[in-house]
């Protein structure tokens, strides 16, 4: 490659694991290609961060920058994993003292800056790129079918179009013109609005806060064009319509299938003990439990998710690990006598785990997830069946896009509270596992490893993306 056609690009994530994974991960397919990249973020995250590969670090530039304090943020809180949800405008609020030290950066740059690949919260870069002639990418981490229900921007920035109650979040919005089931429950949305300014059209005048909605308005009418961590094979219609609602180019950039990472882990101390247990499994025979870290799970919700687990009779592993802010031992939450009566085929493991190694290993065969976007691909690039718990922000919206598709099922729900059952976990785990009606979804969890997993196709999308980056820069 000629210098000429080498390119720049700025990668500004928000502070979330979830965010700075992918946005690492394309970093390194750009790098994997010669190109540069500077990755911008704070210290303790950019230290979070799996390391590079020798032969693409010489491409990658880690940049910290100095994280601002906050009233009422922990002094090490750089990232949604160390908060609970109560405080994550305090999070945006420090993140968007960014501001000046990110322009500092750009200005100052000894390397001509070709692109600026930024994330919804970042609302304020586009002004800074325009001012200093950068193009910039709205780099979209959800799916195309949550990014629509969201809204174009005319409707995020609107008061008209405002959606000022939970209720509204439960049905289909007027900009969506063929039939879908892709809403909220009520419980799911609840908890977005605690907390939370009133005024979504801009800027809270009491505490200086901005919405989610207005940052994804502003963070999608600014930009050049958005980038998705999505593929035609999983959303064709939500894709196409995504580019036509928003009047943007959307470019896709595959899955980001972190498939990599499985080797890299190898002689992890904590991994050697979680294989030893899964190498005495049968093939596809265990059921991978993992709810994400930020959720919090009430002692009901325990209760009924270990019972379930008992009562499906299925060997499992259960990764549940304590909230943000809490010392909580986990296992004195669990039923009494509950390990004992499971130990002959369920683990619960209550610190860090490597959810890629565990999800590539032979004896896992399903998923109970909370419906991440980032840990669906990683479960489906390996062909596990997703059965789905969804918890928090876009995770209701992704469990029914999969249950449309006939890639998971939904274990039902209280629609006020959330509440579910213990039948109800250990009917749908049977039924996936090994049930007939069950067949279908492995079958298509199947084909789906052969899409999200495939190197070659997702090398594909990687290939198209720089090449619109170097035709366009």
């Amino acid at each position: 490659m000629d210098d000429k056609s080498k390119l720049h690009v700025v990668m500004f994530p928000w502070l979330a694991i979830e965010h700075l994974i992918p946005f690492l991960e394309l970093s390194k397919c750009l790098a994997s290609k010669g190109h540069h990249v500077s990755f911008i973020s704070t210290p303790r995250n950019i230290q979070r961060l799996p390391k590079i590969p020798q032969n693409l670090s010489l491409f990658i530039n880690l940049v910290n920058l100095p994280f601002p304090q906050v009233e009422n943020l922990p002094k090490n809180a750089q990232s949604s994993t160390d908060i609970p949800m109560k405080k994550t405008q305090l999070l945006k609020r420090a993140f968007d003292g960014l501001q000046v030290d990110l322009a500092t950066f750009l200005e100052n740059s000894k390397i001509p800056i070709d692109w600026i690949i930024y994330d919804y919260a970042s609302h304020w870069l586009p002004e800074i790129a325009n001012r200093l002639d950068i193009p910039c990418i709205y780099f979209c981490l959800f799916t195309a079918a949550t990014l629509c229900f969201y809204g174009p921007p005319y409707a995020l920035l609107s008061s008209k179009e405002a959606r000022l109650t939970p209720e509204s979040f439960t049905i289909v919005p007027n900009w969506i013109p063929f039939p879908s089931d892709i809403v909220y429950r009520l419980h799911e949305i609840l908890p977005n609005f605690e907390g939370f300014p009133d005024d979504i059209s801009g800027i809270s005048d009491v505490t200086g806060d901005v919405p989610d909605t207005y940052r994804f308005g502003v963070a999608i009418r600014d930009c050049e064009f958005i980038a998705l961590r999505s593929c035609v094979e999983l959303e064709p219609e939500w894709i196409s319509f995504l580019s036509e609602l928003n009047k943007k180019q959307v470019i896709l950039v595959g899955s980001l299938h972190p498939s990599a990472q499985v080797s890299e882990n190898q002689d992890d101390e904590k991994w050697m003990v979680i294989k030893e247990w899964l190498d005495k499994q049968r093939d596809e025979s265990v059921v991978y439990v993992a709810l994400g870290t930020e959720a919090v799970l009430s002692q009901n919700q325990i209760n009924e998710l270990a019972l379930g687990l008992e009562r499906s009779e299925l060997p499992f592993f259960w990764v549940l690990r304590a909230p943000p802010e809490s010392y909580v031992d986990m296992l004195t939450m669990l039923p009494n006598g509950f390990e004992e009566k499971v130990k002959n085929r369920g683990m619960v493991w209550t610190s860090w785990a490597p959810q890629v190694n565990i999800l590539a290993h032979r004896s896992v065969g399903g998923f109970l997830t909370h419906c991440g976007w980032n840990s669906l691909i990683e479960g489906l690039g390996y062909g596990r069946v997703p059965v789905l718990l969804p918890m928090l922000n876009d995770q209701g919206l992704n469990a029914r896009l999969l249950v449309g598709k006939k890639l998971g099922l939904e274990i039902p729900r209280n629609e006020q509270d959330g509440s579910f059952t213990s039948e109800s976990v250990a009917e749908f785990l049977r039924l996936v596992m090994v049930g007939k009606e069950g067949e279908v979804l492995r079958c298509n969890a199947r084909k789906m490893r052969g899409v999200f997993g495939d190197e070659n196709v997702m090398s594909h999308y990687i290939d198209v993306f720089v090449g619109y980056l170097q035709a366009h820069k």
